[in-house]
């Protein structure tokens, strides 16, 4: 379990930067700011410990009032989006609810990250555009209405059904995804922005997280936080 400091985000799009030596690398533009805490879970209390944290703002007529019973107790506006980090007991214990955490608090430039989010849903397809088959292995000698079929999916009188997991037809996207050892390339407190090198799962205005690389020392910073 990645248990790295995190922050909520929105993937804003895509652009490139250049760097002081001529190179042009390309990034993705993702808003983190601001993350206000909203919550902790302890030990004591809950058997875990974590951070809840809030992004963005839900409008008053889109919330029910036992939601903004539990906001108003705390003194803050009801965050549009709430995620669950869990951490160590003594990096939860540094944070106070109603807290706003800056990108350079969290992150660094050249640290390695984690980014989580929902891909783009592309309906039902089929199995050349699902999973890359290749379609049929001839289009002659009698072949018809094959090419793009995905072939054979039963067995004979034993078992005499189809086997589960087949790569078959179906939907496409609309799954979380998490990509794994994404490079930060700066982080811009002034405008709450983190430029990530690479490829970011979803749609523009799509909702990410981004925490520290859990297959790297130090959640992939250079040094110790």
């Amino acid at each position: 379990m990645n248990t790295h400091p995190g922050l909520i985000g929105k993937k804003l799009g895509n652009t490139q930067i250049f760097e002081s030596d001529g190179n042009v690398t390309r990034v993705t533009v993702v808003e983190v700011g601001p993350c206000t805490v909203i919550g902790k879970r302890t030990v004591e209390k809950d058997g875990y410990s974590a951070l809840v944290l809030g992004f963005g703002e839900k409008r008053e007529k889109h919330v029910n009032k036992p939601t903004a019973g539990q906001f108003a107790k705390i003194n803050q506006k009801v965050a549009k989006v709430l995620r669950e980090f869990r951490l160590p007991a003594e990096l939860v214990a540094k944070h106070e609810i109603g807290a706003v955490l800056k990108p350079s608090e969290i992150f660094e430039a050249g640290q390695f990250v984690d980014v989580c989010g929902q891909t783009r849903g592309r309906g039902f397809t089929g199995v050349m555009k699902r999973w890359n088959f290749r379609g049929s292995a001839t289009a002659t000698h009698g072949t018809h209405e094959y090419q793009r079929h995905g072939g054979a999916i039963g067995t004979n009188m034993t078992p005499g059904r189809t086997l589960p997991n087949l790569k078959m037809p179906g939907q496409y996207g609309n799954e979380r995804v998490t990509i794994q050892n994404l490079k930060i390339a700066r982080v811009m407190d002034e405008q709450g922005v983190l430029l990530i090198e690479g490829a970011v799962p979803g749609p523009k205005g799509g909702i990410v997280t981004v925490r520290g690389a859990v297959k790297k020392k130090n959640g992939g910073r250079k040094s110790a936080a």
